[in-house]
């Protein structure tokens, strides 16, 4: 069953079934102390309109509200950790763990990662880059994420090799015909474009994530038929890639605005909306919508 859960993360944690999960993926709050907004635009054709574009034809150019979230917390740490702590029973034994971060937290949090599951269950730092943004003129620009993989057992995880994408060689006359049309494996370096201002994935959350990254984690390290968590499910990209895949998806926000964002996007793959809340005596419920 492919599950929307709105509610604050850690209490719907303790609601869910042990082992449900192959893997969990989370893009958790990056902590960068400003709030996060993406500007939306809307195009509109209009005779009296102040641009002029192709043919002459004449429109204007709207803001669009969109979705913001603080991004700032005192208590970084155990905020995210006590979450992953509460999400590991929801791993199969065999299942991984990914947490997407960026250059000012992914250092103590993988400190934090190798006290709670040990070093030997860590298996990749990989780093996705891309190239979009401002440059700034005082420092190198940042322009990559890091992904921080973990096995809850170092001796058996899925790791499907022949179901990962292939990428064109950089030198292809180098290494043959055959070769360069079969492409090769990708390394612990993703170049990856960032989703695209008038794509077709956008959605208008600030901080969505490319379908290409989550599709590539997902038929890696699940089967069909798998079910995949996030439990900062933000737009819902990672749903969106599980069902795809042939996989099930259970996603987890206390966003008003990430849920109906995901409302929208999911609907396809007819996925039950949950509310969970506390009531005054403090009892958890949660409840269909």
């Amino acid at each position: 069953m492919n599950r929307i859960v709105q509610g604050d993360n850690l209490e719907v944690l303790e609601t869910l079934p042990r082992e449900l999960a192959r893997l969990i993926y989370i893009d958790p709050p990056f902590n960068t102390g400003r709030k996060q907004s993406r500007q939306r635009m809307q195009v509109r054709v209009a005779e009296e309109g102040e641009r002029r574009g192709f043919g002459g034809r004449r429109y204007d150019v709207e803001p669009i509200d969109s979705p913001t979230y603080e991004d700032e917390f005192d208590s970084y740490i155990p905020f995210l950790m006590s979450r992953i702590e509460a999400a590991l029973p929801c791993l199969t034994p065999d299942g991984s763990l990914f947490v997407h971060l960026d250059y000012r937290e992914v250092h103590y949090v993988k400190v934090a990662l190798d006290r709670l599951l040990g070093r030997d269950h860590f298996r990749n730092e990989i780093i996705w880059a891309y190239d979009f943004g401002g440059r700034p003129k005082r420092w190198w620009p940042a322009k990559h994420d890091t992904l921080l993989w973990y096995v809850l057992d170092p001796k058996r995880y899925v790791f499907q090799f022949d179901e990962m994408d292939r990428i064109p060689y950089m030198a292809p006359g180098l290494v043959g015909k055959e070769k360069a049309a079969r492409g090769k494996t990708p390394t612990d370096v993703w170049w990856h474009t960032i989703v695209p201002t008038n794509g077709k994935e956008k959605t208008g959350y600030p901080t969505q994530k490319p379908l290409g990254v989550l599709e590539r984690i997902i038929k890696v390290h699940t089967e069909p038929g798998d079910t995949v968590l996030d439990f900062f499910a933000g737009s819902g990209t990672t749903g969106e890639a599980a069902a795809r895949l042939g996989r099930g998806f259970v996603l987890i926000d206390e966003s008003p605005d990430a849920i109906a964002i995901m409302r929208t996007r999911l609907a396809k793959w007819d996925p039950v909306i949950e509310v969970h809340a506390r009531d005054q005596r403090g009892t958890s419920s949660t409840s269909n919508t």
